[in-house]
């Protein structure tokens, strides 16, 4: 009797054992679709259209009372920005191959793949190519897509992506999930970050009526150079003639080069293995003074006086497994240290007004906190905005910008300890 009763008992227990084991898992997948563009096609694509919606926001940049916004790859919108509570569209720039951006006077440089393009602004509702110098970008990203330019051919050899999200039931031990990893075809691949965001804040020395932008540019303005950094190398270009940029000169930086941040003499430049640090006194041969190590990761880096301040974040293709704040100190440019280093959540790119630091931290917002006490930065949380998805912000003295996968924001920043928004152009609008 006794065995008659455990029989059905055990045959119950593996039975909810077995359905307890399976899993369901949300899984996207980036898929690439190979593609091949011809730089004639892409050279007679460059026009000016009615103002459409954000999509794909990449990186912002800010002169006088206008905004442009790079939509990935595709090109940049126009806004007007002269009343921060209601920016409004003029233009779009269609761009293709479009992922930075810079803007001295009337004239806007920006990427188109392989060329660099200039564009007459002085109408900002009507630009007008200018001027454009072929073929000195030779390979690129854009959102973990990459592209090289094919000489023999005269083409684009590049990949689209496209996101694909799918249930699927696993077993619980199997295939378990890895932060920074995507599942694909069977086996794990590394997320790709978009690395095309705002542009560096315009160095003191540029003049010429340089905007601004925020920390994740591979752009910069500098006296009379446009400054460029690829996977391997800075790209100088000079406009002493701002309409007629002239190739002048590369300077070979090694591998994984993310970001550029022109400040006073010198620029710091991010990449997936440290933060390097250039002499720019004589700007038309920047030379290297050290680099400050650190492990595997993407980079972005603001700086004000001897202090450095550099973001790490897991999840990207850079393979970081920490996301932490670093304060460096840059008092000796040859020798940076480390000051100390705060565990963040997911940091992206960043802002200093100093006292106050503005960090982007992805899906988990943006936080305000003022760093001047080095050593105690987690204590002096001013505030965090947790309701959007921070990419990179612009500190405008007392306006303060911010793009982030769901749109652009806009902030009355002049009280850093009440920050209080003004505006929001989501993606998918015209309007806020």
């Amino acid at each position: 009797m006794r065995k008659a009763i455990l029989l059905p008992v055990l045959l119950l227990a593996l039975s909810l054992w077995s359905c307890n084991d399976r899993c369901t898992e949300t899984r996207v997948t980036k898929q690439f679709t190979p593609v091949t563009i011809s730089l004639m096609e892409i050279r007679k694509s460059v026009t000016t259209q009615a103002p459409r919606t954000l999509e794909h926001p990449g990186k912002i940049y800010v002169r006088g009372n206008y905004l442009f916004i790079n939509e990935i790859k595709e090109g940049i919108h126009i806004v007007d920005n002269s009343n921060p509570s209601n920016p409004r569209f003029v233009a779009f720039v269609n761009i293709p191959g479009n992922g930075d951006m810079a803007v001295r006077g009337n004239n806007l440089y920006a990427d188109s793949y392989t060329d660099l393009v200039t564009l007459d602004i002085s109408d900002p509702v009507q630009p007008k190519e200018i001027n454009r110098v072929n073929e000195v970008f030779k390979t690129g990203q854009f959102d973990g897509g990459w592209w090289n330019y094919n000489e023999s051919i005269g083409a684009i050899n590049g990949q689209d992506v496209t996101y694909v999200t799918q249930e699927i039931e696993t077993n619980c031990e199997e295939n378990p999930v890895v932060p920074g990893f995507w599942w694909w075809g069977g086996g794990f691949f590394r997320t790709m970050d978009v690395a095309f965001s705002a542009q560096s804040m315009a160095a003191p020395g540029g003049g010429g009526g340089d905007g601004q932008g925020g920390s994740m540019a591979r752009f910069a303005l500098y006296d009379q150079y446009l400054y460029t950094v690829g996977q391997n190398d800075l790209h100088l270009f000079d406009i002493s003639t701002p309409t007629k940029p002239a190739d002048f000169a590369t300077i070979n930086l090694g591998w994984g080069i993310e970001t550029i941040f022109p400040y006073k003499d010198k620029l710091f430049i991010g990449s997936t293995t440290g933060m390097h640090i250039y002499d720019n006194a004589n700007p038309a041969k920047p030379e290297k003074l050290s680099v400050f190590q650190h492990m595997m990761a993407c980079d972005p880096v603001v700086v004000h006086d001897d202090v450095a301040y550099v973001t790490l974040r897991s999840g990207t293709n850079c393979r970081a497994a920490q996301n932490q704040l670093d304060l460096v100190d840059i008092s000796d440019l040859t020798r940076p240290r480390l000051i100390k280093s705060y565990p963040m959540q997911n940091p992206h790119g960043l802002g200093i007004d100093f006292p106050t630091l503005y960090l982007c931290e992805g899906a988990f917002g943006m936080k305000v906190f003022d760093v001047q006490d080095r050593f105690a930065v987690d204590k002096n949380l001013i505030s965090h905005f947790k309701d959007m998805d921070a990419y990179d912000v612009i500190p405008l003295g007392k306006n303060l910008m911010l793009v982030g996968k769901d749109g652009l924001y806009q902030f009355d920043a002049s009280n850093p300890r009440q920050i209080r928004q003004l505006s929001k152009i989501p993606v998918g609008s015209l309007s806020i």
